[in-house]
């Protein structure tokens, strides 16, 4: 008789682990009460899913701050070519763009988690519409789970609850709770890869979106993080992909102070700026300040750069001093945002913080302290950087479990 598989929770990790362990031979049951599968799966990448990296295991690593040598094995057995590969296996062709981010052809994170069900449907997977309420264990080892309309027997577990980040995709923390009740550790939870809050610029240059901008930030003044790309001024401060990324990094809010560097002109070294600024300056030099720079910035922009520089607005072009222009190239390729602190948790695309990888064999995914209990994706104390690497996360450590789980 075959081994049965209870697997809570249908994301990206949730499904892996029911495909695999049916593959291995489970009769396996797949708790979920979104009455779609893959809600936040279906909203990843703007709705196109970057479903993986397409780069070797040391490098996927290298892009998981928290926690990447826990990944080691998982990686090994179920890479971003094995995660590829599986895809387009089931009929989804895939893409490689910038940064070796890969995605369907057809640019429809739809077809990924549709590709999943037909799979799931084509094992016998059972998808039972409840949402677990507890883990029943007795003597140790995991027997299943009570939802809130039944009793689900098991002879092994897979949690795979997500994280606390976007909510309304069913992301509520439950699993951590059952995980915790379990006895085990849960580290704090908190946002990443989430928009930052500022001191208020962010209202005054709200809608403003830069394209192909530096960024570097700095921890306590110290250089910690640079990146090159895109942003957005928000109501709250700023958001846009560059943004998230560096919020991975800023691991320290309360302990450390932390702010930003904005090159407006990255393609410009400081002599070729400064060259460019005498020649505007040049054509300008007989109006205001504040009427000299509509060649070189965004106007919305514009007026916050004169603050900035404290150069009169009124004053001529032709009676700006050189000192000022000095100072005005350094706003230029230095802007400075100052920031208050993360958004919410319920902001963020990733959870960072979870089950405590001490308690979690690294190779199968199964509990330390429960026999039989296995966990799976963003449930477990490991993030990575913006690009697909937290879904290859999902794949591996959902081809873990579930694989081991059908197996013990």
């Amino acid at each position: 008789m075959s081994k049965q598989v209870l697997v809570i929770g249908g994301g990206a990790a949730g499904m892996m682990a029911a495909v695999s362990a049916a593959e291995r031979g489970a009769s396996v049951t797949l708790l979920e009460p979104n009455e779609r599968l893959g809600k936040k799966l279906n909203i990843t990448g703007k709705g196109r899913c970057n479903l993986t990296n397409n780069a070797p295991e040391q490098e996927l690593m290298a892009n998981i701050p928290r926690n990447g040598k826990f990944l080691y094995s998982a990686f090994a057995h179920f890479n971003a070519q094995d995660a590829m590969a599986f895809f387009e296996a089931l009929g989804v062709p895939l893409k490689t763009e910038r940064g070796n981010r890969v995605f369907p052809v057809s640019d429809r994170a739809f077809d990924v988690s549709a590709a999943l069900e037909r799979r799931l449907k084509g094992l016998g997977v059972r998808l039972v519409r409840d949402r677990a309420a507890a883990l029943e264990i007795e003597e140790g080892r995991a027997l299943g789970a009570a939802g809130e309309r039944g009793r689900y027997p098991a002879e092994a577990v897979i949690l795979a609850t997500g994280g606390v980040s976007y909510p309304a995709t069913g992301s509520t923390g439950e699993g951590h709770r059952m995980a915790a009740e379990a006895g085990h550790t849960v580290t704090p939870l908190r946002g990443s890869l989430v928009p930052l809050r500022d001191f208020g610029i962010g209202k005054t240059l709200q809608g403003l979106s830069l394209r192909n901008v530096g960024l570097t930030v700095f921890e306590n003044n110290k250089k910690l993080y640079t990146d090159f790309g895109e942003l957005v001024f928000t109501h709250f401060g700023l958001s846009g992909p560059v943004i998230l990324s560096a919020s991975a990094h800023m691991r320290r809010f309360g302990e450390r102070a932390y702010h930003l560097e904005i090159d407006l002109k990255p393609a410009l070294e400081e002599p070729a700026l400064d060259r460019r600024l005498l020649s505007d300056f040049e054509k300008y030099r007989n109006q205001d300040f504040c009427n000299a720079l509509d060649d070189l910035l965004p106007k919305k922009l514009i007026p916050e750069v004169v603050r900035i520089s404290e150069i009169e607005p009124r004053r001529k072009v032709h009676d700006v001093t050189r000192e000022q222009r000095r100072g005005l190239l350094q706003i230029l390729k230095h802007f400075p945002v100052v920031i208050a602190g993360p958004c919410p948790v319920t902001d963020a695309i990733v959870t960072s913080g979870g089950v405590s990888v001490k308690e979690i064999d690294p190779a199968t995914m199964e509990s330390r302290r429960v026999r039989g209990l296995y966990f799976a994706g963003e449930l477990i104390d490991v993030d990575a950087y913006t690009g697909g690497f937290n879904l290859q996360i999902a794949w591996s450590t959902g081809r873990a479990a579930g694989l081991a789980a059908a197996s013990a």
